[in-house]
């Protein structure tokens, strides 16, 4: 008897496939002519992106709830692509004094240079935003709250401005990721992720990405990526799928766990000020309270005025903490901001060096103690000074 023949079985997978490529290839010499009629959402170089990276686009642009996305090299990259994409010699530029400093370099350093007029303004700006937009005015850019000094903008205040005068806006949004704030939904026309930091969550990649709503925006931005040569690796793209996975799950217990260590720290003597939005004390919590639904993990501290080693000190005695610059991640991280930092900065909150905490998924209580013993630190090497 013969046995039947049976069809093989579809593959299907939970993981979503990596496909990597330089070169696109073509089935005639019709479609190869006509790749740049399908763009902005076809394949023609491996520059725009592969499926891996377009199906990443379409969950993160479903997460923002904006109708597109694109991914970027790198958070920083995507805040330069966004700017690069529309700003011209001849525009004003608005930017946050406490936006990302790369950011403000590239606009002060590069952009002023291509005459344009690019103009800072006081991070914790609403309304009164409206006084500076002049007529050759093209974008503002935003973050809420500033990386470092956490000032928090009235962003449905500038928005409403913004329209007025047909002025674009883009938003840094990483701090509070969409889980915590949804810049589209506000109006925002351009919502900036460093998904190396939340979006990966685990310190071992670098992707940003742009979502927006509008595809004429869309279409330009796509263009913009070709050009720059912005390409993200799909095997990064991959790795921030999977980050997306657990997004919420870290998000909530990191938020909670950042909460309870700022409250607790806010009564420690050695600390002069916390900064995070989320605190009742914090100048920015009425916004924060009326506009956001998460607060993070990543806050700063002002300490007390103390020589420089006796912050070598609390930074040299951290056990669970690593120093570095980044954040969002499962492991949690110490960053540091000297006094000079501060003063040269165009309307700056403090005068004073800025401690920067990113809290990750240890044990709350463990990581309370490690920042008690090493504000004793400091402590003990204040003293000694004088």
């Amino acid at each position: 008897m013969t046995s039947p023949t049976l069809k093989p079985q579809p593959f299907r997978s939970l993981s979503p496939a990596v496909m990597r490529a330089s070169t696109v290839v073509f089935d005639s010499l019709a479609d190869f002519a006509r790749r740049k009629e399908r763009q902005p959402d076809g394949y023609s170089y491996g520059i725009t992106g592969t499926p891996t990276a377009r199906e990443l686009e379409h969950r993160i642009a479903a997460l923002e709830g904006g109708a597109h996305c694109i991914v970027t090299p790198s958070g920083q990259s995507a805040l330069m692509s966004t700017v690069m994409g529309f700003v011209r010699g001849g525009d004003h530029l608005l930017v946050s004094a406490a936006c990302y400093g790369a950011l403000k370099t590239f606009t002060q350093k590069w952009l002023a240079h291509f005459n344009v007029e690019v103009e800072m303004y006081a991070p914790a700006i609403g309304a009164e935003i409206e006084q500076l937009i002049r007529p050759n005015t093209r974008m503002i850019c935003l973050e809420s709250p500033g990386t470092v000094t956490m000032e928090m903008p009235d962003v449905p205040a500038v928005i409403a401005a913004a329209k007025r005068h047909d002025v674009m806006t883009m938003m840094d949004n990483t701090w509070a990721s969409p889980l915590g704030f949804k810049p589209l939904e506000h109006g925002v026309d351009f919502s900036i992720e460093a998904a190396t930091k939340f979006f990966g969550g685990h310190s071992d990649l670098l992707v940003g990405c742009i979502s927006m709503n509008d595809s004429g925006y869309y279409a330009t931005l796509r263009e913009t990526q070709s050009i720059l040569g912005q390409q993200t690796s799909p095997d990064d793209a991959f790795l921030v799928m999977r980050g997306l996975e657990t997004l919420k799950v870290r998000y909530d217990a990191q938020s909670a766990s950042t909460l309870t260590i700022a409250a607790a720290l806010e009564q420690h003597p050695q600390v002069a000020k916390v900064l995070f939005p989320a605190l009742p004390s914090d100048a920015g919590h009425a916004i924060w309270k009326r506009d956001f639904t998460g607060s993070g993990c990543l806050f700063s501290l002002i300490l007390q005025p103390g020589p420089e080693r006796s912050f070598n000190a609390f930074f040299d005695s951290l056990k669970h903490f690593a120093i570095g610059a980044s954040w969002g991640g499962v492991h949690s991280l110490a960053a540091y901001y000297p006094a000079p930092l501060q003063a040269d900065r165009p309307f700056s909150l403090t005068d004073q060096p800025i401690v920067r905490l990113s809290i990750g998924l240890e044990d709350t209580a463990l990581l309370l103690a490690d920042l008690t013993g090493a504000l004793d630190a400091f402590r003990k090497a204040r003293e000694s000074a004088d």
